[in-house]
C-alpha cells in the first residue's frame, strides 16, 4: 500500500526504488491507534484514529507493533484511577511487542529486524500500528518467541519473578501461598515457582467450573489448589499437614482473602500485597504481628521498573524470563486475538467476569 501511495504522490521517488524505511519517514508521522482524550469508561472514550508517532531522531527507533495485550492497569489508566497517567490525548496500552524497522544513526544496540518490548512504565501507548521511541524505551528480546508470550512478557511474568526473588530467600522445597492464583500473575508465578523447585499453595474463588480450573492450574505446575470457601475444610487441613509453613504469602485480592493468608504464614514470614481486586483494605491480625513477627510489604511493578530503568538486574530478569519461555517452563498465556479495528470487542471481553483468556490486539491483521 505504501508503495502504491508513493507512486501516486511522489512518482520520481518510486522510480528510484525508495526503501520501505524511507517511505515510513515520508508518510509515517501518523499511525492507526486506539486513543482517548478524556478519562472514563473505556467502552465510551476509546476511538480508532491516526495519531502522531513521535519525531524520528539520531537516537530513535521506528517500531512496527506486532501485538499488545489489554491489562487491568490499562483499563484503570483509561478510567483515570491508575497512578501513572499519560498526557491526553493518549494512545491506550502499555505493554506489547514490535519489530524494529529503522534505527537512528546513534542507536548502538538495536538493528532492523530485532524484536523489542516496550518499557511498560513509560506510558508509550502500545495499541497502535507504529511508533517512534528512543533506544532506551525498549528492550530487545529473542526473535522467535510465540507472539502471545512476547507481547505479555514484561508485566505479569516479571511481576511474578520479582515477587519470588525480592522478599524472601527462597530455596527449593520452600512453600509459597497465594490468592488470586488464576490471575495472569498467579499463573506465571505457579510456573516460575515450579521451575525453581518451590511448592505453591494456590487459592481461587469458587465458580461453576472450579474443578476444571483446579486441573488447569495443576497442569501448569501448581502443587495444591483450593477454593477460598474450603479454607476451613479437612482438605486444607490435609494440605497444611504435608507442607512446610509458607515463608511467603502473596496477595492480589485484599479483604477477607488477604486476612486468611496470615493464618498459614510461617513466623517471621512475609506477606506481599501487589493488587486489590476486592477493593477492600488489607487487615492484619494483631496476633500475627505480635506473636509471629510477620512482615507486611507492598509491591508495584511500575515503581520497580522506574527505579531500575538502566540496571543490569532488569535486563537479566527479562533474559531469564524469556529463557523460561524458550525452555518450555513458562507457557504463553491463553489469549483471544483481535484485529486492531476490533478493539471494542476486545475491551468488552476484557470486562467479562471469569474470562479464561487474555485479550490480545494483533496489529498485523
Amino acid at each position: 500500500m505504501a508503495a502504491r501511495l508513493l507512486k501516486v504522490m511522489h512518482p520520481e521517488l518510486a522510480r528510484k526504488n525508495v526503501s520501505f524505511s524511507n517511505i515510513w519517514r515520508l508518510f509515517g508521522t501518523k499511525s492507526e491507534s486506539v486513543v482517548y482524550s478524556e478519562h472514563g469508561d473505556p467502552e465510551k472514550v476509546l476511538r480508532l484514529e491516526n495519531a502522531e508517532t513521535g519525531k524520528f531522531g539520531c537516537n530513535s527507533v521506528s517500531v512496527r507493533m506486532l501485538a499488545a495485550p489489554i491489562n487491568p492497569a490499562d483499563i484503570n489508566q483509561i478510567q483515570g484511577s491508575y497512578p501513572l497517567k499519560p498526557s491526553l490525548p493518549a494512545v491506550g496500552g502499555n505493554e506489547g511487542v514490535g519489530e524494529v524497522i529503522e534505527t537512528g544513526k546513534d542507536v548502538q544496540n538495536l538493528n532492523t529486524g530485532d524484536q523489542v518490548i516496550l518499557r511498560s512504565d513509560q506510558c508509550l501507548g502500545s495499541w497502535c500500528r507504529h511508533l517512534v521511541v528512543s533506544e532506551d524505551q525498549v528492550l530487545k528480546i529473542p526473535n522467535g518467541l510465540p507472539v502471545e508470550a512476547a507481547a505479555t512478557v514484561s508485566v505479569n511474568p516479571c511481576t511474578a519473578f520479582r515477587l519470588l526473588k525480592d522478599f524472601e530467600d527462597l530455596q527449593p522445597g520452600d512453600t509459597v501461598i497465594q490468592n488470586g492464583a488464576n490471575s495472569s500473575v498467579g499463573q506465571a508465578l505457579i510456573q516460575i515457582a515450579a521451575a525453581w523447585g518451590l511448592i505453591t499453595v494456590n487459592i481461587i474463588r469458587s465458580r461453576p467450573n472450579v474443578e476444571e480450573l483446579k486441573n488447569y492450574l495443576k497442569d501448569l505446575g501448581a502443587n495444591f489448589v483450593i477454593a477460598e470457601e474450603d479454607l476451613k475444610s479437612p482438605e486444607m487441613k490435609e494440605i497444611v499437614k504435608n507442607i512446610q509453613r509458607p515463608k511467603l504469602a502473596l496477595n492480589c485480592v485484599g479483604g477477607k482473602s488477604s486476612m486468611s493468608l496470615f493464618r498459614y504464614l510461617a513466623p517471621k514470614g512475609t506477606m506481599v500485597t501487589y493488587g486489590g481486586m476486592s477493593r477492600q483494605p488489607v487487615t492484619v491480625p494483631t496476633g500475627s504481628l505480635i506473636f509471629d513477627d510477620v512482615n507486611v510489604r507492598g509491591f508495584w511493578m511500575s515503581k520497580w521498573n522506574n527505579e531500575h530503568q538502566k540496571d543490569a538486574i532488569k535486563l537479566n530478569m527479562v533474559e531469564e524470563v524469556c529463557q523460561l519461555v524458550q525452555n518450555g517452563q513458562l507457557a504463553s498465556p491463553p489469549c483471544t486475538k483481535h484485529a486492531l479495528k476490533d478493539f471494542k470487542t476486545a475491551i468488552s471481553e476484557a470486562f467479562r467476569p471469569y474470562s479464561k483468556t487474555k485479550q490480545l490486539l494483533i496489529m498485523t491483521e
